[in-house]
This record gives structure tokens, sequence and C-alpha cells, in this order.
């Protein structure tokens, strides 16, 4: 049997596991290719971790939240074409997502007035970044969204037949 870790700052790798009540060596059992060596050194920072990791952490632990986690965090790229997902309720979800298509209903014509002659003029600039706040805000509710609907599959929410975690 492991120890419990008194670490300060753990990275999400370990507080994810540990949250699961796994020890590392229950984790390496778990996790195809994945010793408690690798598990420790990932968790450490020792070693980077790499996006088939990631894949297989979320899958195992079923986390999806980790895969956005990596995305926007520590791969180049993603760090800034990617949208943060918030794990939040369903029920906010909707009202923000209506409330920002709601939005949009109301400005797409003056999309249209914009876009008309192929160009952002600077006296329509104000008006088209207020637009593209409206669609980050749509962008933004999608990722929510979809990170939601990953955490009830993988907390099997729908009734499909999973094996238990540990």
């Amino acid at each position: 049997m492991g120890r419990k870790s008194t670490k300060e700052n753990k990275s999400i790798w370990q507080t994810t596991r540990e949250d699961l009540g796994l020890t590392r060596e229950k984790a390496g059992e778990l996790v195809p290719g994945f010793s408690p060596e690798r598990i420790e050194k990932i968790e450490n920072g020792r070693t980077q971790i790499q996006p088939e990791d990631v894949i297989l952490l979320a899958e195992h632990y079923r986390a999806p939240s980790l895969l956005n986690y990596y995305c926007c965090n520590e791969c180049p790229i993603g760090e800034t074409q990617v949208i943060r997902a918030e794990s939040k309720e369903l029920t906010q979800i909707a009202v923000e997502t209506l409330n920002a298509v709601n939005q949009m209903d109301r400005i797409k014509n003056h999309l249209l007035e914009i876009a008309e002659d192929g160009q952002v003029r600077k006296d329509e600039y104000e008006d088209f970044m207020k637009i593209k706040g409206v669609l980050d805000r749509i962008a933004q509710s999608v990722s929510n969204l979809r990170l939601w609907m990953d955490e009830q599959i993988a907390e099997n929410k729908f009734g499909t037949a999973q094996p238990p975690l540990n």
C-alpha cells in the first residue's frame, strides 16, 4: 500500500489520481503501459507528459477534463488556440448558451452590414469586436457543454456498461 502524499503543490495528474483513491501502484495496474515509477515522474514533472499519455489517463481515470487541461496548459499550440472548458451544471451551460445565441440573433444583421464590403472599416471596428465577444461566449458554451457531456459519459450517467474503475 502506498503512502499518502503530503506535497503541497501537486500536479493535476496527481490530484486526479488521489481523488479517485488510487495509489500509484493501482494506477499502474489500471492504465496500460504505465508503471508506478512512470506515474510518479509525470506527477512530479520529472518527465514531460505526452499527448498519448494524457489520452490514456483521461480514459482510464474517467476524467475528460484532463484533455482540455493539457491542451490549454501544456501544449504550445493549444495554449493559444483551445478554449478552456469549465465544468458547470447543465442548466447554467444552457442559460449561458441561449443568452449568447439570443445576443447573436440581435446583432447578426449588423455583422452582415459590416461584412458586406469584405472588410472591417475603422468606424465598424468597435461593433465588430462586440460581435467577436458574443461569438467567443458561444464558443465557450460549446466547450463547456462538450466537457459536461464527456463527464456524463465517463461517469456512466447514461447507463452504458462500463467496468469498475479499480
